[in-house]
């Protein structure tokens, strides 16, 4: 299995939760693959578990892509660990796919030299935001991160601490009340495709932010944004072909 090839024309294309459409998503595997690939960027996902440490994974709970189903904000960090993970055709077989320490992810893009794409999963308390950058500093990915959230008020505090760092507001919906809380604070946008328009992407442009638009996994619907001019594309198997 390998990725599906695509001329990007300069658009940056960030592997979703890793190179997820091969390795099972927001594990050291798929973090590792897309790290070995053309990608501009590795986006995963961050909760705060029971103990206040940082774990990768997307779910609130875990059972869709683990052998136990447990809820991630109420577990220990040590209990999360320990569970194994599945492959793509359900099997547990490999022993390696655990959830990731949100210090494992900031330290393979830091070695790799890919940006990262940091989704702060629902509401973080200003305390945990701020040991979060913390921890990107310390393992030297701060300054090659592009924190996202569909939660308003993690965007919010972030750029109050972090007055000059890329932040992308995760949406599925763009109207002019969207366009507004970007200009405010100085955000880029992050949107479902099926929610965005040429128009949009235009106004978005105008008050001098990018734009972000996800999941695409095909090569016709990958054109048609590049040809619209997005920023970014998120996808989970495209790749930048090599010329």
């Amino acid at each position: 299995m390998n990725t599906i090839k695509i001329d990007t024309q300069g658009v940056r294309l960030v592997a979703h939760r890793g190179l997820s459409g091969i390795e099972p998503e927001n594990t050291h595997a798929a973090f590792i693959a897309a790290a070995n690939r053309s990608y501009h960027a590795i986006e995963t996902d961050v909760h705060v578990t029971r103990d206040g440490k940082y774990i990768c994974t997307h779910d609130d709970t875990t059972g869709r892509v683990a052998t136990r189903n447990l809820t991630v904000e109420n577990t220990d960090y040590q209990e999360l660990r320990q569970i194994l993970l599945h492959e793509h055709d359900g099997s547990t077989g490999r022993t390696d796919l655990r959830l990731p320490s949100l210090e494992e992810y900031a330290r393979i893009c830091y070695r790799y030299e890919k940006a990262s794409f940091l989704e702060l999963k629902n509401r973080i308390a200003p305390g945990h935001i701020e040991k979060i950058i913390t921890v990107m500093r310390r393992c030297h990915q701060l300054d090659h991160t592009v924190f996202i959230s569909f939660d308003r008020d993690n965007l919010i505090d972030l750029r109050h601490m972090l007055p000059s760092q890329p932040l992308q507001f995760l949406c599925e919906k763009y109207n002019a009340e969207v366009l507004a809380f970007l200009k405010e604070n100085k955000l880029d946008l992050d949107i479902a495709g099926r929610a965005l328009s040429s128009q949009g992407i235009e106004e978005v442009h105008q008050i001098g932010q990018a734009v972000n638009v996800w999941t695409i996994n095909d090569v016709k619907t990958a054109k048609f944004w590049i040809a619209q001019g997005v920023d970014y594309i998120t996808t989970n198997i495209l790749e930048q072909e090599h010329k």
